[in-house]
């Protein structure tokens, strides 16, 4: 099965980080990566940028983005390939998101013909 994983957290532009501790975390995703990419397990995703708009509706004008919850942005994805949600949730609490005060979302991608 693929689980798309959001990767949800503090808004980067709101406070600075530790220039050691942003070394160390970045040296963590590496190495989580491609522990998790030598098994197969990920299928895709990125970091994203701190730019966007927001469509609330149609008819009215972007917002400067992106959208915030709280002081939360949705920071990055991630395309997950695990037999189950319980095996997503086991890779995904060795993720160093959790190091900076994030957390991730993890939902079952829908496959084609199913609803």
């Amino acid at each position: 099965m693929e689980f798309l994983v959001l990767f949800r957290e503090p808004d980067g532009r709101a406070e600075a980080h530790d220039p050691v501790f942003a070394q160390q975390h970045q040296q963590h995703w590496q190495a989580w990566f491609a522990k998790y990419g030598q098994l197969g397990k990920l299928a895709g995703g990125q970091a994203l940028t701190l730019e966007g708009l927001v469509l609330h509706k149609a008819e009215e004008p972007a917002q400067p983005g992106p959208y915030r919850v709280g002081a939360e942005i949705v920071g990055g994805y991630l395309l997950l390939k695990a037999a189950d949600l319980e095996e997503a949730a086991s890779i995904i609490r060795e993720c160093p998101i959790f190091e900076a005060g994030g957390y991730a979302e993890i939902r079952p991608v829908m496959s084609r013909g199913s609803q």
